[in-house]
């Protein structure tokens, strides 16, 4: 199963942002849709049982034989207005007695009802109920209360509203009203204003999210260009206190990692200097002995030694990442080396390759690959060149028809000075530096060199180096 999610700090922190943002602008609606539906149903509520009082009193002040026609005038579909000779039949199904004992008191209140002439009331749950703080259209007073509830009393809290009045007269005024379903909160206004105000805390959120990553970014790159080129200039210390103290450390860092190749530089040539000087008079000494014999082997060990000093001064001086970089055709650099070691007699061709032409550092270039073809040709009988590219990358691969290497020792050979026994002993040369210095040069160019055993037979050298 595929997961779709961003895997940069940035990318992370704004879906964090996005989906809680998300989350409160859909809770924030639906508590906005259900506290406006019970507002409107308590203004509905209070409506009708206002309504109730005000057209009590108006049959009330109207003479006796004009209130059936006053009463057939007012009542309409939703609601209902009756008269009776006695108490009508009460419907109690689904009562809830709280809110009609509320109801009760708030019409007792607005019609000065006594003792004996107490309203009847049936009213069908349908909603929270809320008691009843103040009238807002009677005006403020006293009035029922229930603990704990708000300001607009129980009249949202229903859905189906029966009241019986007393008259005077003795005879019985009956209601029968059904609130109206309160609409939708999600209007298109509503949703377009909940756009605009999303789309603004995204703007803000990505653009406070972008200032603080973005020293971070800049510190992850020059980490990787300094460990192309270790004198890269150093890392601007702006930003929060947090990213301006580490833009600081890693500047700091780099200046000590500096002094101390630097150092270790200036040390190994005065070592190889200081060496080259004796070796140079046991030089001298052997080419004077009169034992041929003797005086070729001790002048091979010489050499052997100044050899040595010279690779491993090489190593140390690291010129990959000193050399300045500048633009060359990879495919003509590899085909030039495949051609002088073909005239010197060794088993080393190229498959044909058009230019592909790269910026980088041609002499360590060249030097790494000199070294991956010359252990090819040694330890793999001979080396064939292939050079080609990808949407990102420049590729040169070298393989060989030798015996490989063991899948243990893969990693291993590109340590300094490490040499597998059973195929790089002292009688074909080198200290178990080339694949290090290859792999170095490799990785200051921002590339990787891999090791490959084919399924042929024989070893695979892969370079990969980026295309810009």
């Amino acid at each position: 199963m595929m997961r779709y999610h961003p895997k940069s700090l940035f990318g992370q922190t704004l879906l964090i942002l996005v989906a809680g943002l998300a989350v409160a602008l859909v809770a924030g609606s639906l508590i906005y849709s259900f506290d406006r539906g019970k507002a409107v149903r308590a203004v509905s509520g209070l409506a009708a049982a206002q309504r109730i009082a005000n057209l009590t009193r108006l049959v009330e002040e109207t003479p006796v034989d004009w209130r059936t026609r006053i009463v057939a005038g007012i009542s309409d579909q939703a609601f209902r207005v009756t008269i009776s000779e006695s108490a009508p039949d009460m419907n109690q199904d689904e009562n809830d007695p709280a809110t009609s004992q509320a109801i009760s008191e708030f019409l007792v209140e607005q019609l000065a009802l006594g003792p004996g002439r107490l309203p009847l009331v049936s009213a069908k749950a349908g909603g929270g109920s809320m008691s009843l703080l103040h009238n807002p259209i009677a005006g403020p007073g006293p009035g029922p209360m229930m603990h704990g509830m708000g300001p607009f009393g129980v009249f949202g809290g229903f859905r189906e509203l029966q009241a019986a009045i007393p008259l005077a007269d003795g005879r019985w005024l009956f209601f029968t009203t059904i609130l109206p379903e309160s609409s939708s909160g999600f209007s298109s206004q509503f949703l377009l204003s909940m756009a605009i105000m999303a789309a603004v805390v995204l703007a803000a959120s990505g653009w406070v999210v972008r200032r603080i990553t973005a020293p971070l970014g800049a510190l992850s790159a020059a980490a990787e260009r300094f460990g192309r080129d270790i004198n890269a200039p150093p890392l601007p210390e702006t930003g929060t206190s947090e990213t301006s103290h580490a833009a600081r450390a890693f500047n700091a860092m780099q200046m000590r990692l500096r002094t101390l190749i630097e150092n270790r530089t200036r040390l190994l040539a005065a070592i190889s200097h200081d060496l080259r000087t004796p070796l140079t008079l046991l030089r001298l000494r052997a080419e004077n002995f009169e034992d041929v014999g003797e005086r070729d082997k001790m002048l091979s060990a010489i050499a052997d030694m100044d050899a040595m000093i010279t690779t491993v001064l090489d190593f140390a001086r690291d010129e990959a990442k000193t050399e300045v970089a500048r633009a060359t055709d990879v495919a003509a650099l590899a085909q030039s080396i495949a051609d002088d070691m073909a005239d010197a007699g060794m088993p080393v061709e190229m498959s044909p390759s058009g230019p592909i032409t790269l910026e980088c550092r041609p002499a360590a270039l060249k030097r790494a690959l000199i070294n991956l073809i010359d252990n090819a040709v040694k330890y793999g009988k001979n080396a064939h060149i292939t050079v080609g590219t990808t949407s990102s990358a420049a590729i040169i691969t070298i393989n060989d028809n030798g015996p490989g290497i063991p899948e243990q020792e893969i990693t291993r050979v590109f340590e300094p000075f490490y040499r597998i026994e059973e195929s790089r002993n002292r009688d074909t040369g080198g200290v178990g530096l080339g694949l290090s210095i290859a792999l170095s040069a490799v990785a200051a160019h921002g590339g990787q060199l891999t090791l490959k055993n084919r399924p042929e037979g024989g070893l695979s050298a892969v370079v990969r180096l980026p295309r810009p």
